[in-house]
């Protein structure tokens, strides 16, 4: 069989490294020793992480692409989001790659989320260069760190040329790279070498014509959509005749506006490209990720592109609060569908289904953080909505219900092991692992249910007073585990519309963690605190002290309130229950029952109990 050709003018690498290892930083310091900004120019930190969300939580969210050059060759560079929730956008970037750089903190070494990336490039056959970054920190510990590498290169069944990766020690943040820890580096390029000499160039078949695989859409107000590939085969030229060839083999012709390619930051018109290189089609709307783009004289599909499916549902639904419509600027169930329409096409790890009415939808994806990335997104472009309690997807062999299951790794101090693992133990989490190296800490290993992990991350920085790290990756499905309890408290709920008053308040704090503050307005239905017993009470935040003509000694002393901490999107999505949905507009995060009506809700609650004690 005749080898492949390789474009030699072209590398396309990704970058893997476990959130804050230094990735995006690491990719600065590439940019400026490459000549992509000019001497003097001023540049914000951390260009690729372009999302307001991405810059706040410090994570890649969204795989992105770049390019640089050095010494005559094109280097891509695609920087993949560092957390297992975003497995959709690892899975798309991993495909487009040859070559991948793995990126590791001196001192935490390989975490999970490095795992789950690194696992998917190295079944795709990847060649692996392997930089442990942050020496400078004073806690590294870089040979321990190389031998975790080692051992987790095994323990994926790397193959042998695999196993002999290149190595480099960096300091992402003063932009230098060594060969060995005795060595001082300074600059990057050492590694600039070292990936256009051990990192192969993208392999083609010179004989067929052009087949470019589409990864990803992206997204601006005219043209609305560009769609992003790798000219896999053959070369395309800015006024080829093309066509798509859809998944279900349809071949519509297209109609290209422009064509595209990445130099640093920026995408820039080109009349050419070249076999290996990643291409932007501006024009193209109706071409889909995973679609093959063709000349038309002789189209021929390549493999569509495989993802993971979604172990994690939740339920949107527009807002039918009181409140509706008063702080959003789409409210509709049109817009909200639109909406989700809109992620599904540029994010092949969410799926949208229509729910039991034409206002709500079931949408699909890969946890709960995404989920929660997704509403976050939809809240700053100014939807009102309501969503439900996270909920795992389960599966069903031979008759046996089968549910997804994390394997989570715990990393915390020796005196909260007890209560850790008492908890998890109480979810159906079974202990795999534990290693205590005599330093005060000690890490755990559990096998649990993903349903488990919903809301006991804020539950594990409490019992670890924050100072616990808690790191989960998808294993599979298995046999039901059982049922366990979600949450050990009710619900203080609100029984009146209303504004709430500091003497309600003052008096309603005994019975549990309350969650408004004088002044706020509330509604029937409304969620306003936590209670202390495993049951829900209706109380009245709005009643006022009654006044009369006659004074007492001591009767108007100054109400001094328990501060209230605002409650974030990820909390208040743990926290609810099967019964409550979460209220979110642009400025306003609430709890609320499904049904807000008292009366109505005592009605039905008894109802399923008495159907409970009918069926017992």
């Amino acid at each position: 069989m005749k080898a492949p050709a390789r474009n030699d003018k072209i590398r396309n690498i990704a970058i893997i490294a476990h959130v804050d290892h230094g990735k995006t930083t690491l990719v600065d310091a590439m940019f400026r020793q490459s000549g992509v900004f000019r001497e003097g120019q001023e540049v914000a930190e951390r260009v690729m992480d372009s999302m307001d969300l991405e810059r706040e939580r410090g994570i890649t969210i969204a795989a992105k692409n770049c390019a640089v050059h050095w010494n005559g060759v094109k280097i891509n560079i695609i920087d993949t989001p560092g957390h297992a929730d975003f497995g959709g956008e690892v899975e798309r970037a991993i495909s487009m790659a040859d070559g991948a750089l793995l990126l590791v903190d001196a001192s935490e070494g390989p975490l999970p989320q490095t795992r789950f990336v690194l696992k998917k490039a190295l079944e795709s056959g990847l060649r692996v260069i392997v930089v442990i970054n942050k020496i400078d920190r004073k806690d590294a510990r870089p040979q321990e760190v190389l031998d975790e590498i080692l051992d987790l290169f095994i323990d994926l069944e790397a193959s042998d040329d695999q196993l002999e990766f290149p190595l480099l020690y960096a300091i992402g943040r003063e932009g230098t790279a060594q060969k060995t820890l005795e060595e001082k580096g300074e600059n990057l390029q050492v590694l600039f070498d070292l990936i256009l000499k051990e990192l192969p160039a993208p392999a083609y078949d010179p004989a067929p014509p052009l087949q470019n695989l589409v990864y990803a859409q992206g997204y601006t107000a005219y043209p609305p959509r560009h769609p992003l590939g790798k000219v896999i085969n053959g070369s395309v030229k800015s006024n080829d005749q093309l066509l798509r060839i859809a998944e279900d083999g349809s071949q519509p012709a297209l109609k290209v506006t422009r064509l595209q390619t990445y130099d640093g930051i920026k995408v820039c018109p080109v009349d050419a490209a070249e076999p290996g290189d990643i291409i932007v089609l501006a024009g193209a709307d109706e071409v889909m990720i995973g679609d093959t783009i063709c000349n038309r004289e002789s189209p021929k599909a390549l493999p569509r592109i495989h993802v993971d499916e979604p172990t994690v549902s939740m339920r949107f639904a527009i807002n039918t609060s009181p409140f509706a419509g008063r702080e959003g600027k789409f409210v509709q169930s049109s817009k909200i569908r639109e909406r989700l329409t809109k992620e599904t096409l540029r994010n092949v790890s969410i799926q949208v289904e229509e729910g039991e009415n034409r206002d709500s939808f079931i949408v699909k994806g890969r946890g709960e953080f995404q989920m929660s990335i997704l509403i976050e997104q939809m809240r700053r472009e100014g939807f009102e909505l309501s969503v439900g309690r996270p909920e795992v997807i389960y599966r069903y062999k031979d008759g046996v219900r089968q549910e997804p299951i994390e394997h989570v790794y715990i990393d915390c101090e020796e005196q909260f092991m007890g209560i850790v693992t008492e908890k998890l133990s109480i979810r159906r989490g079974r202990m795999v692992n534990l290693v205590n190296n005599g330093r005060g800490r000690v890490r755990m290993e559990f096998s649990a249910p993903s349903r488990a992990l919903i809301g006991f991350r804020d539950e594990f920085l409490t019992d670890t007073k924050g100072t616990g790290i808690l790191n989960s990756l998808f294993d599979g499905y298995d046999d039901y585990r059982g049922d366990f309890p979600t949450r050990f408290t009710g619900s203080i709920v609100c029984d009146r519309q209303g504004e709430a008053v500091a003497y309600a308040i003052f008096n309603l704090e005994p019975r549990g963690r309350l969650f408004v503050v004088p002044g706020d307005k509330v509604y029937e239905g409304m969620v306003v605190g936590e209670h202390n017993k495993d049951r829900d009470i209706d109380v009245n935040v709005c009643k006022e002290k009654k006044l009369s003509n006659m004074r007492a000694a001591g009767k108007d002393d100054n109400i001094l309130l328990t501060p209230v901490r605002p409650m974030t999107l990820e909390e208040a999505i743990h926290f609810i229950r099967d019964d409550e949905l979460v209220e979110i507009t642009p400025l306003t995060i609430r709890l609320r029952k499904i049904i807000l009506d008292g009366i109505e809700r005592h009605r039905v609650k008894g109802s399923e109990l008495k159907a409970q004690r009918e069926g017992a």
